[in-house]
């Protein structure tokens, strides 16, 4: 028992240290794909679909895969706020409606900035990809996502 009291003791002082990560748990991926001006950019993104995963969301990363990012998955429409406390990593916060168009970008969210980035609009999920990445690919707002929960591929 006391073996386990100082495990939990160690796990929380590590987490407590930026060092969440090890205790990210890993959540299924998907493939989305936006159009773009030169045709569709692909990317595997983790879907975060429960209040804990949206919560932790990309927190305590350090890198990120070039075409990899994470899909916020409401279920329904609503406005949103999002911050980027604990979050290491500069951040293209992309906004999309129900139908699949994006409604705005937050390009390169400033890493560990508690300042609100908020939704515009009701939208139906949020991605997030490596900041710069959406102006690079020419992805606007107006742009169609083709991911499973828009209902097309």
């Amino acid at each position: 028992m006391r073996f386990a009291v100082v495990a939990f003791g160690i796990a929380v002082a590590l987490a407590g240290c930026g060092l969440g990560s090890l205790f990210t748990k890993h959540l299924p991926t998907t493939t989305i794909s936006f159009d773009t001006p030169r045709g569709p950019a692909r990317f595997i993104v983790e879907v975060a679909s429960d209040d804990a995963s949206q919560q932790q969301g990309l927190m305590y990363r350090k890198e990120m895969d070039e075409n990899a990012g994470m899909l916020f998955d409401l279920h329904e429409p609503k406005r949103v706020s999002f911050w980027m406390k604990n979050t290491y990593l500069s951040l293209d916060i992309i906004f999309v409606r129900e139908d699949g168009t994006i409604s705005t970008i937050e390009p390169n969210a400033i890493p560990l900035s508690t300042d609100s980035i908020l939704s515009m609009e009701p939208i139906r999920a949020v991605i997030e990809l490596n900041g710069g990445r959406a102006h690079q690919l020419g992805i606007r707002p107006g742009a169609h996502v083709h991911g499973s929960i828009f209902g097309h591929l």
